[in-house]
């Protein structure tokens, strides 16, 4: 064997018992102590100690097999066994945490055994390669070897404690075992050297310890542990350890010369006059077709960059390519960047959806996330307000604090009082946190500084000044609500004497909040001026944070209702009811209206918000006071000639807002869905309130891969009924038309990841991968309507008794 060569055997492979030679005992061994009884004839005679090692397998803390005496010894004073001991585990059966324990027990002290001491080794050393050949176990005094995991009786002798004689037997064993050379007369000095050295310790110390020499066998080549049945050549699942192998590579961090120059010459700018006539063949490009339609949480490989890059002038006609292109630019390279941009400009108009994803993380140039921005300015104020809550969370890649983004925002705002509302609550939001509050901060500075010098509008109604006050003036209307459920908070008794105390105090202390000195835009509906609240329609809800039930006066006359509360994190129920708006507009562009409830929610702390109330009843209190979701709508919307005695409209509303909200809670992964969350309308219209749990997440083992209770199910006539076909219909096609929307949607997802809302911060590339998932995006549109007509019937089929165990968890879900 070369010296660069290194042969072994596994350890899984020998099927051989495990076999070692108890060779004897070194030290002074101390005359064993006689009991009253055995004191008889300690005058005439005293006791020779007759001694036994007892050797046990310890497999990762726990005995293995059975333990194996030695014959007993009586000449002294070095005793000496030399017995071969063969266990009946086998060499495959190992593992890395395999040890023996010895212990040394002694006959001759009457009653019982006596114990000497005990030690113990491990079979495999720090690499995982099988010990051999002979070691020195240092006895622990009156110690029963311990063959725990971090066992008490430690054989080998610490680092501090050795002397040059541990160092110079550790060399003989390495020398019988044949690692270090020969040399005959060399050898014989060294070891009457030892000697001297040995007598010399030995005089020095009195022999104080006891040590057990044991001598493992040895093989042809060195034995490395491996569990049986792995691989060895694969390596092993990185979760099984938590030790980390650190390999020196002195090719780590350097650049390939060939592939280097290679790159240079493929991508050189010199090639642009050959690469602007170049046009791919039929394969290259369904290649490129394939890699446009790739989601944009897909990094792209090598070949694929080089791909795009070859043919990029033969794509500036195709807007969705150049997102791609812009992932495939070397940045570093000044020349490759300036070219990357000049195309830029000249390529076709990208949609709206493209220049979010230019906003993400993963562009940093400046020149490419104004040219994002540009595209945005497209965008009439609705469509932008649909984006907003992102576009500040946008804020935080920008690489400066007055970023093109932020004067484009600040900017749009000062057209539209709502856009300014929303715009000061989500960076004001954002303030608590102390890793961009400078970031966010500036961007509220430049909307105040903006607003204040704005002259009056057409009307000369309101000018600059005025609206900001007004705008302020939300904030210390929240803050007085605060106060407000604090008090009531601390008001003893039920919910009874709590409204009884809101009331008293709307009407008595804080009486200016019944007239307001000035209108109030409405924080959730800034286009709505409110004056006051009405004590006696104010109430108070049954629940932990008793959160306020808040009848507001408007300008014109009318009445509004909020719901406010405080302890809560309302970050993520905005963002699914901004997400429940965002997909009932996107069907609704396709002629598609399922009766949605968009409601509207506004955090305005990280523990505080509004959220607008809308006039239903829960499920479950429909189920308990109507039996039925059918007997309840009877009641508000009766037909004698209408299926199951209701009006046609009114069931057509309940099946569709059904399939709506059926298709969105299982895109975004919500959990945690019980009756009492689900809530139903006068009008039929269906709708899911408390977002706690979100892309996948949830407290309930098991959840049905749709969220569609039964008590739904049978409101439609059962799972044979024509009203039920129609509203699988509904789901298929709304679904449809949402994955088309898919890169909208995960664009979004993706400005989100560096918020602070719980299921996305806790793990935001998991999180969206997630939501990728369940646009299926590898099914064609013919594939995936038979994908989710099956996501329906297995979900359905878990609500009813005769399917099997998995599907009854499913039920219990509800339950």
């Amino acid at each position: 064997m070369s010296g660069n060569e290194f042969r072994f055997f596994l350890s899984c492979d020998i099927n051989l018992p495990v076999t070692f030679r108890i060779e004897k005992l070194e030290g002074k061994l101390l005359s064993p102590k006689l009991s009253d009884s055995d004191n008889v004839d300690s005058t005439t005679e005293e006791k020779k100690p007759e001694l036994y090692v007892e050797s046990t397998l310890y497999i990762d803390g726990a005995p293995f097999g059975l333990s194996m005496r030695t014959r007993l010894e009586s000449r002294g004073p070095s005793f000496c066994w030399n017995e071969l001991i063969t266990m009946s585990t086998k060499y495959r059966d190992l593992t890395a945490n395999s040890q023996l324990a010895f212990t040394v027990w002694d006959v001759s002290c009457g009653k019982g055994e006596g114990l000497i001491g005990g030690a113990t080794i491990h079979l495999f050393n720090m690499k995982k390669q099988l010990k051999t050949g002979k070691h020195k176990l240092r006895l622990w005094s009156g110690k029963e070897a311990d063959g725990s995991i971090n066992t008490t009786t430690p054989g080998k002798v610490p680092k501090e404690e050795r002397g040059e004689l541990e160092r110079l037997e550790k060399l003989v064993n390495k020398y019988e075992r044949g690692q270090i050379q020969r040399v005959d007369w060399l050898d014989r000095l060294a070891f009457k050297a030892m000697e001297k050295i040995k007598e010399s310790e030995n005089s020095q110390n009195g022999s104080s310890h006891l040590y057990l020499v044991i001598d493992f066998c040895s093989f042809e080549h060195r034995v490395v542990f491996q569990e049986s049945g792995a691989n060895f050549l694969l390596p092993s699942p990185i979760a099984s350890t938590n030790e980390l192998v650190t390999v020196y590579d002195p090719e780590v961090g350097k650049i390939n010369p060939s592939e280097h120059k290679q790159l240079k010459l493929a991508r050189s700018l010199n090639r642009g006059i050959i690469d602007r006539d170049l046009k791919p063949s039929s394969t290259e490009r369904k290649s490129i077709q394939r890699i446009l339609k790739y989601p944009p949480t897909i990094n792209l490989s090598g070949d694929e960059r080089q791909l795009l890059w070859k043919f990029r002038f033969s794509l500036m006609s195709e807007k969705r390519a150049l997102t791609k292109l812009l992932r495939c630019v070397e940045w570093s390279d000044v020349q490759e960047a300036k070219q990357a941009l000049e195309l830029m400009h000249k390529w076709e108009s990208i949609d709206l959806c493209d220049a979010l994803e230019l906003l993400s993380p993963v562009f940093e140039s400046e020149e490419v996330r104004a040219y994002a921005v540009s595209v945005l300015e497209r965008a009439d104020d609705e469509e932008l307000q649909c984006y907003l809550p992102q576009l500040v969370q946008a804020l935080r890649f920008e690489r400066s604090d007055k970023s093109r983004l932020s004067h484009f925002l600040v900017q749009r705002s000062l057209r539209n009082v709502e856009l300014a509302s929303f715009l000061r609550w989500f960076v004001a939001v954002e303030l608590h946190g102390p890793a961009y509050a400078k970031r966010f901060y500036c961007t509220y500075e430049i909307l105040e500084e903006s607003m204040l010098k704005l002259g009056a509008g057409a009307s000369g109604d309101e000018d600059g000044f005025k609206l900001w006050q007004s705008l302020v003036r939300q904030t210390e209307l929240t803050a007085q609500l605060c106060s407000i459920m604090r008090d009531v908070r601390n008001v003893r008794g039920g919910t009874q004497k709590k409204i009884e105390k809101l009331r008293h105090l709307l009407s008595g202390l804080l009486s200016e909040l019944t007239y307001f000195d000035e209108p109030i835009r409405s924080p959730l509906a800034p286009d709505l001026l409110i004056t006051g609240i009405i004590p006696s329609e104010s109430s108070i809800f049954k629940s932990a944070l008793h959160p306020l039930r808040l009848a507001f006066r408007t300008a014109n006359g009318g009445c509004c209702k909020i719901i406010f509360k405080k302890g809560d994190d309302l970050r993520q129920d905005q963002l699914v009811v901004q997400m429940v708006s965002l997909m009932d507009r996107l069907l609704k562009l396709e002629n598609l209206d399922l009766h949605l409830t968009p409601y509207r929610v506004l955090a305005t702390g990280h523990d505080e918000g509004m959220l607008e109330f809308i006039p239903s009843k829960p499920l479950a209190q429909i189920i308990s006071e109507h039996r039925s979701i059918v007997s309840y709508l009877q009641k508000f919307h009766p037909d004698e000639n209408g299926p199951f005695g209701i009006t046609s409209t009114c069931l057509e509303t309940f099946i569709k807002s059904c399939a709506g909200y059926s298709v969105i809670t299982y895109i975004l992964g919500i959990g945690d869905r019980h009756l009492d969350n689900l809530l139903l309308r006068d009008d039929g219209r269906l709708f899911h309130v408390d977002f706690g749990f979100i892309l996948g997440r949830g407290p309930k083992p098991f959840p049905p891969p749709m969220k569609l209770c039964k008590e739904m199910v049978e409101a439609m006539g059962g799972a044979e009924s024509q009203y039920y076909t129609r509203f699988k219909s509904y789901c298929c096609e709304a679904y449809d038309i949402l994955r088309k929307s898919s890169n909208l949607i995960l664009n979004l997802f993706h400005l989100m990841a560096g918020s602070n809302i719980p299921d996305i911060a806790s793990d935001p590339e998991k999180g969206i991968l997630k939501l990728q998932e369940k646009f299926r995006l590898d099914l064609d549109d013919e594939e995936c309507i038979h994908f989710f007509q099956d996501l329906i019937n297995e979900s359905v089929s878990a609500l009813f008794p005769q399917m099997v165990e998995t599907i009854h968890r499913w039920a219990q879900y509800w339950r």
